[in-house]
């Protein structure tokens, strides 16, 4: 953050040559200098590079309101949020006006009067950018008052008259003067309250009782909703809907890199989860967006791998506690205990009651022999095979350290194991447990070793 500008006058602001802009101008401006010089307007956000991006910008550049159209944890309001790096860092405003009003155009009538009154002493003070963002969850007891303003009886009662103006006590949009406005769930919002932005929208004022009021607001407005909730909990009204200039669907990550990218930077890991476990999740999460199975209308969130990757982070801290390991690190063991209790994030077609575990466990299997065969495919396994003759039992589970998986382990494919390691990136004792665990996993879904599950733990002979 650059310091706050010293400047503290109208007259020093004039003298400094400081033009004003409108707030789409300002958008504008700094969008294309961005653009220009190489710099990504969008940091954090992956898979919409070549779809929804181009898009956004394209309504900026012409000014326009946009609602964004898609299912749940698609990043629709973590985008929104972008937008204030497209704002001026320091903007300045009247000093104490309720509004943050342009010293060069202030709009409601106590600033028009002590601009009258002081000149080029107007005071003025600095709004930094993150202040000129606004964003409201949409929910049914949201009112009329809340967006735009109502009489504020304390005003009323401190002498003013019932028809002054200043009466009003202004509401979040009109608070949001020269700012960005976002609305989250905006088919939640009331269709009786939804009327009430029109005007913001269209003639860029408000309405606010029986008041003969016109304040030339400056807002962009920008919003957010599912889907599905047009016609499950509510629609977005027609005469709204034909306000916005931009209707942009978003979608999850197309390409598997950019969900794991996705997991990475929004989970907090309290332990270490090796890519490929990543990688394992994003793949599952991918299979049950594409599974007939699952309810596809609510869709299934980037939360759900984001909570499975911290899932299996506490798993593995929690063994490493109780067991006295000296690092904690994630295995496959740690995976498919989380899947458990992720279940419940999901939301099942109707016919398919009972089955969800046996779901579950199908494309987890399913995500895991992918991942084998993306990264363990050309190494000859046959030494490992046939050192598991019967006699040797390697036993895996939620309470078993590494150590004791590596030691279980038969000794002769010693090159095999470096070959693992080497192709997962795994360095120490833990993340050579957790690669060759993995490596034990895919020779049993390639059906050359067996595999039995029981309590907590499960053998592989």
């Amino acid at each position: 953050m650059t310091e706050r500008p010293g400047i503290g006058t109208v007259g020093e602001l004039r003298a400094s040559g400081h033009v004003a802009k409108a707030l789409r101008e300002e958008i504008r401006d700094n969008l294309l200098a961005k653009l220009a010089a190489g710099e990504d307007p969008w940091p954090g956000l992956h898979g919409f590079e070549s779809t929804v991006i181009p898009q956004l910008e394209r309504a900026l550049l012409a000014g326009h309101d946009v609602v964004l159209l898609g299912e749940r944890g698609q990043g629709k309001t973590r985008l929104l949020r972008t937008l204030v790096g497209l704002l001026d860092e320091w903007t300045p405003i009247i000093d104490g006006s309720e509004l943050g009003e342009h010293p060069y155009h202030p709009i409601t009538l106590a600033s028009q009067r002590r601009a009258g009154e002081l000149g080029d002493d107007l005071p003025i003070a600095w709004r930094h950018r993150d202040e000129r963002y606004s964003e409201k969850l949409a929910t049914p007891d949201t009112s009329v008052g809340d967006l735009i303003g109502d009489v504020d009886p304390i005003k009323v009662a401190e002498g003013r008259s019932l028809g002054d103006p200043e009466t009003i006590h202004f509401g979040l949009v009109p608070r949001s003067h020269r700012g960005i406005v976002a609305i989250n769930e905006l088919p939640d919002l009331a269709e009786r309250i939804q009327v009430a932005l029109l005007n913001v929208m269209e003639e860029r004022d408000i309405q606010i009782r029986g008041y003969v009021l016109r304040l030339p607001l400056d807002v962009l407005l920008v919003a957010s909703a599912n889907p599905e909730d047009y016609t499950n909990r509510g629609r977005i009204i027609t005469p709204l809907k034909d306000r916005f200039g931009a209707e942009i669907r978003t979608h999850y990550p197309i390409e598997v890199a950019d969900e794991v990218a996705v997991i990475r930077q929004e989970a907090h890991l309290v332990a270490e989860v090796p890519d490929v476990l990543i990688e394992i999740l994003a793949r599952f999460t991918r299979e049950l967006r594409e599974s007939s199975a699952i309810d596809q209308r609510s869709g299934v969130s980037a939360r759900f791998a984001i909570a499975g990757a911290e899932t299996v982070a506490a798993a593995a801290l929690h063994r490493a506690t109780i067991r006295g390991e000296d690092e904690a690190v994630a295995r496959l063991v740690d995976l498919e205990a989380a899947v458990d209790v992720l279940t419940g994030k999901i939301e099942f077609e109707v016919g398919e009651d009972g089955r969800e575990a046996e779901i579950m466990g199908h494309l987890l299997r399913t995500s895991t022999a992918a991942a084998v065969r993306e990264h363990l495919r050309g190494i000859d396994f046959a030494a490992l095979v046939q050192a598991m003759d019967g006699s040797t039992l390697v036993t895996t589970g939620e309470r078993v350290t590494a150590a004791e998986l590596l030691e279980a382990l038969p000794a002769g494919p010693a090159s095999t194991y470096d070959e693992v390691a080497d192709r997962l990136a795994a360095c120490t004792p833990g993340q050579r447990a957790s690669a060759l665990e993995l490596a034990l996993e895919g020779l049993y879904l390639a059906r050359r070793i067996s595999k039995e599950t029981g309590g907590s733990e499960t053998v592989y002979a």
